[in-house]
């Protein structure tokens, strides 16, 4: 059935749009809830509202600045594990402007639009790339409560009616301004507050569960004892070339013999073709907002668990055509390609229909070999990382990590009480997660329910 929408001219004149998409109805149906509230606009209660930038030709594995671009941020939730940097001669001078302090509200404007966050227990100096905004609110707003209401359905539309180009939508600064943020008591912006804060709390407990697993594989490991220190020079035999079929001479690094010796010492390490079923790449799916299925790409598997929050969604249909793409729970998925990522590894711990595209491996572990929270734990702690730096391919434009040389990976197994002891602190950090993501989501709803009300109230 067609639905459509008619606008007069004058209407189309005075928001100065002409795209059909600016004018659907449930956005000036969103609108109308908004009105039975005193509102104010971003830019009526912002100070500054401004954005990043990314410097030409650096390094961003290398800085002083910690450097977030966009997949850091989510709603109400800024993941501070970003593995980009940028020097301080930017932060104090070309990007001063977009320096994080605390209380700053980020919300993202280019891809996945209108995401927003409060800046709060900065560990260390941070800043932004271009597809994030910097806003300074004034005395008057609590960023804490403006950040649940753009996060909240109300808040969401209204990004969504402002953004340009619909393919790859851009809510730019000077439609970010015009975003109206209802008023609220001071009671419900204190509550709304204090859940915000207790579910970043809960993340915390998360990160620092996850952490403390990953000591614990590389204490068993011995880690400490091991030298993976750099020479400046080192020469490898013709024959051993041939034998890898590998030319390039970082594969043959000194620190990746001494780490494999290592790990053959323990007499607990094993190959991973030796103790999976399945290592192979998933298939590029077929994007659907709103689908029943989890769809999961290289940006979504995270330093320690899968950002199921942010992912990208797919139909029943898509599932069903495409088996080689499914991950089941406690698979084991692994990022396949892009600097920065390569080699990030989790497990799967949710319930729901999930498949993965085709930068991502999926690992499937022989029932009684290994537990596969342990093995993920594993391949991403730095001896995982290590053998990703050896056995990826490619060059800067695109690095690639094979499923067949996955499978020459080597795997620390200690006792089955140590693999379930990092395996339970796993899943106490996704369990925190959880419960961080409902307080957030509290958060939103209170913020709903005042929006509701009003509407109600004058129906």
């Amino acid at each position: 059935m067609a639905v459509w929408s008619v606008v007069g001219v004058s209407k189309l004149e005075g928001h100065g749009r002409l795209d059909a998409e600016y004018y659907q109805g449930v956005f000036f149906q969103n609108r109308k809830a908004l009105e039975q509230l005193g509102r104010k606009t971003l830019a009526e209660i912002a100070t500054v509202i401004t954005n990043g930038g990314t410097p030409y030709h650096e390094d961003l594995t290398q800085g002083e600045i910690r450097f977030l671009t966009a997949e850091h941020v989510s709603d109400l939730h800024v993941d501070y594990s970003s593995s980009k940097f940028i020097r301080r001669m930017f932060h104090e001078g070309s990007l001063r402007r977009a320096a994080l302090c605390e209380n700053d509200l980020l919300v993202t404007i280019k891809g996945k639009i209108g995401n927003p966050a409060v800046v709060f227990d900065l560990d260390m100096p941070s800043n932004i790339n271009q597809d994030v905004a910097r806003i300074v609110l004034d005395e008057t707003a609590n960023p804490f409560y403006v950040a649940a209401f753009m996060a909240s359905r109300f808040g969401r539309l209204q990004s969504q009616q402002l953004a340009t180009n619909q393919i790859n939508p851009f809510l730019g600064l000077g439609n970010l301004r015009q975003i109206e943020i209802p008023e609220a008591p001071k009671e419900l912006e204190s509550e709304v507050e204090s859940l915000v804060r207790r579910g970043q709390a809960e993340y915390r407990v998360s990160e620092s569960s996850y952490l403390q697993a990953e000591r614990m594989v590389l204490g068993e490991l011995g880690w400490d004892r091991l030298d993976v220190s750099q020479p400046k020079w080192w020469t490898v035999g013709l024959s051993r070339a041939r034998e890898m079929q590998r030319l390039d001479a970082d594969h043959f690094q000194p620190k990746y013999d001494e780490l494999l010796a290592h790990l053959e010492r323990t007499g607990k390490a094993k190959r991973l073709g030796g103790i999976a079923t399945y290592i192979k790449r998933g298939v590029q799916p077929r994007y659907v907002e709103g689908g029943e299925v989890l769809a999961i790409n290289s940006r979504y598997v995270g330093k320690q668990l899968i950002n199921t929050e942010q992912a990208e969604r797919t139909d029943a249909a898509f599932w069903d055509d495409n088996p080689r793409g499914r991950a089941y729970k406690h698979d084991v998925i692994m990022n396949s390609t892009g600097w920065g990522t390569i080699g990030r590894t989790n497990c799967v711990l949710h319930d729901e229909k999930t498949v993965v595209d085709n930068h991502v491996t999926i690992i499937r572990v022989k029932e009684g070999m290994s537990d596969p929270v342990y093995l993920a734990v594993y391949l991403n702690s730095a001896p995982g990382l290590m053998q990703t730096e050896k056995w990826l391919s490619g060059s800067s434009g695109q690095i690639e990590l094979y499923p067949g040389d996955i499978e020459r990976f080597v795997v620390y197994l200690p006792s089955e009480e140590v693999q379930a002891r990092v395996a339970d602190l796993v899943r106490q950090s996704y369990q925190a997660r959880e419960k961080a993501k409902g307080l957030l989501e509290e958060a939103k709803r209170k913020v709903e329910e005042l929006i509701e009300g009003a509407a109600a109230g004058q129906g």
